[in-house]
């Protein structure tokens, strides 16, 4: 998929995806989302109690994949 496309079908997403919602856009467990911020291959901010993901940060991610 090019960049394009990718960020047409991620359109509908807030700018700073949660969690939950990042284990949805790649169909993988929450568990695993944990596990790549924590081991640094997919760069996380903490909001309060929750991590979230920069979009453009996903978007680069699949990109690379």
């Amino acid at each position: 998929m090019t960049k394009k496309e990718i960020t047409k079908s991620l359109c509908g997403y807030p700018a700073a995806l949660n969690v939950k919602e990042t284990a949805q856009i790649l169909r993988v467990s929450t568990k695993l989302i944990y596990r790549m911020i924590r081991e640094k291959k997919l760069p996380a901010t903490k909001v309060g109690r929750e991590k979230r993901i920069a979009k453009c940060h996903l978007i680069h991610y699949l990109r690379a994949k």
